[in-house]
C-alpha cells in the first residue's frame, strides 16, 4: 500500500493548469502545421498561420492561448493500492484550480446555472475519478472552453441505425456547428454505455493525441470515415472554407443495453490544451 497526500496531487494539478493555459498539445500543433502546409484556400491558410503564430506567442510570453481559459476538467485514475491522506480529494483539486487561475491571470468563467452568479475563482472543477490497478495516480487536465462545448450533442440512436447512424450523427453535429466552435475542431465521440457514461467517453476521447486511432478496427473505421466526411463539408479554418474542418475524430466505446445505441459528440476547438502526469 502506498500513501499519497492529496496536497501532492493538488500541487501537480496546479502546475498542469498553469502550463495548459498557455500551451497547445504537441499533436495539436503538429496537426495545425500539417493543415496549413496542405491548405490551398488563401483565407484558410492565413487563418491557420495566425493560429500557429498565436500559439507561439502565447507560450513565449506565458499568456493565455485563448481568452476562454475554460472549465477545468480533471480526470484521475487512482490505483487501488493507493491510500489517500490529507484534505478531501475534491477540496484539494479545487484548491489547485483556484490557485492556478489566480496566479495565471486566467479568466474565471464558472457560475451558477440559474442565477448566473460567478464563483469568482473558476471552481468547482469537473472531476472524474476511476479506480484502477496499481499504486500510482494518473492525472489528465483539460481546460474546456464553451464556444465548442456548446456545439456538442447527445443522441439516443436505434440499434438498427448502426455505424452509418453513428457517422451521420458525428457529421451532422459538426455541420450544424459551422464556424461557431472555432474550427478546425477536434471531435470526441462516445459510443455505447448509458446516457451519462456515453458523454464521459466523448470527453475522454478528446484527451487522446490527434492522429491516434481506436485499437478496434471497426471503430477506427468510423473515425476515418467521419473525418473524411467532415472535411468534405468545406467549412474550413474559422469558417473560411478549405480542406481542414476537423483535425481529427476520436471514439471511445463501452458496452450498452440491447435496446439502445447512445452516441455523444463532444466538440473541441482548435485550441487543445490537455496535460497529463503520473504520481
Amino acid at each position: 500500500m502506498r500513501t499519497v497526500d492529496t496536497k501532492e496531487i493538488a500541487d501537480k494539478i496546479y502546475e498542469m493548469a498553469l502550463k495548459a493555459g498557455v500551451t497547445l498539445t504537441p499533436s495539436c500543433l503538429a496537426a495545425l502545421k500539417d493543415a496549413e502546409s496542405k491548405e490551398s484556400c488563401a483565407a484558410a491558410k492565413f487563418a491557420l498561420g495566425t493560429l500557429l503564430e498565436n500559439a507561439a506567442l502565447s507560450q513565449r510570453e506565458n499568456l493565455p492561448v485563448c481568452q476562454d481559459t475554460g472549465m477545468a476538467v480533471v480526470m484521475l485514475d487512482i490505483g487501488q493500492e493507493v491510500c489517500l491522506t490529507g484534505e478531501l480529494l475534491e477540496v484539494a483539486v479545487n484548491d489547485a484550480v483556484r490557485r492556478a487561475y489566480k496566479d495565471g491571470y486566467f479568466r474565471k468563467s464558472i457560475c451558477d446555472p440559474i442565477t448566473r452568479e460567478n464563483t469568482g475563482d473558476n471552481t468547482p472543477a469537473a472531476i472524474h475519478t476511476h479506480i484502477c490497478a496499481g499504486d500510482s495516480i494518473s492525472i489528465t487536465y483539460l481546460p474546456k472552453g464553451f464556444g465548442s462545448e456548446n456545439m456538442s450533442a447527445m443522441y439516443m440512436l436505434k440499434p438498427a441505425q448502426g455505424t452509418e447512424g453513428i457517422i451521420d450523427a458525428i457529421v451532422s453535429t459538426v455541420k450544424k456547428a459551422g464556424s461557431r466552435p472555432c474550427p478546425p475542431v477536434y471531435v470526441g465521440v462516445g459510443i455505447g454505455g448509458s446516457f451519462d457514461t456515453c458523454a464521459y467517453l466523448a470527453k475522454k476521447a478528446l484527451t487522446r493525441d490527434i492522429g491516434t486511432h481506436s485499437d478496434r478496427a471497426d471503430i477506427a473505421d468510423i473515425e476515418r470515415k467521419a473525418l473524411e466526411r467532415i472535411n468534405a463539408l468545406d467549412i474550413g479554418c474559422q469558417g473560411f472554407h478549405g480542406k481542414t474542418t476537423a483535425l481529427g475524430v476520436s471514439c471511445e466505446w463501452a458496452y450498452t443495453h440491447i435496446a439502445g445505441l447512445p452516441v455523444a459528440v463532444n466538440i473541441q476547438c482548435h485550441c487543445i490544451r490537455c496535460q497529463k502526469a503520473t504520481i
